[in-house]
């Protein structure tokens, strides 16, 4: 229901303007041809308020059953999910670009959570890396299944695969950057 809620509300919200100045949504009348449009974030990066904003809805939504509630274990469950995706991706005989982009990004999407995993695991007790191990392994085995399944079934699984809660980026930011304080809530960044 929250999900719900937030989606609509989040469709009426305007994202909290850049601090270094707008963002060029249509070029400059000044500018002749169809060169590109800038779409990037801010020269300095993602602004506070963007990211706040971002971080609110995220854990403002549900997670999908099953996920682990507490942020290292909900990372090593993404990082096994991605993981799942990417093996099936590269048991597929694809030359398709999209297909092998899809693995790339997917490698690298894996290594960020690793890397946060990485960084957190000696600040976490014995039962939250028990919990990140279970997640992990909970995880993995949603992909199992396809091992023995024809290249038609897994290419349809690899296809189907709808990616990750957005709480996961934010999970790994706060886990490897030791962030101890709740995350900022809906309400907190005029989400109602």
């Amino acid at each position: 229901m929250i999900a719900s809620v937030l989606a609509a509300l989040l469709l009426t919200q305007t994202p909290p303007a850049p601090q270094d100045g707008p963002v060029a949504t249509a070029p400059r009348a000044d500018v002749a041809g169809d060169g590109p449009v800038a779409t990037a974030a801010p020269a300095g990066g993602e602004t506070t308020e963007s990211l706040r904003f971002r971080e609110a809805v995220a854990y403002g939504n549900e997670l999908p059953r099953g996920a682990p509630q507490g942020d290292y274990p909900l990372v090593a469950w993404c990082e096994a999910l991605v993981n799942g995706h990417v093996a099936l991706g590269e048991s597929l005989n694809t030359t398709d670009p999209l297909d092998l982009d899809i693995i790339r990004l997917g490698r690298l999407e894996a290594a960020d959570f690793r890397s946060a995993l990485d960084a957190a695991e000696p600040r976490q007790t014995a039962a939250s890396r028990e919990a990140a191990r279970a997640a992990a392994a909970e995880a993995t085995g949603k992909w199992t299944p396809l091992a023995g399944q024809s290249e038609a079934v897994r290419s349809q699984a690899f296809g189907l695969f709808f990616g990750l809660p957005g709480r996961c980026e934010h999970a790994a930011r706060r886990i490897r950057e030791n962030i101890t304080t709740p995350p900022v809530t809906p309400a907190e960044v005029g989400l109602e």
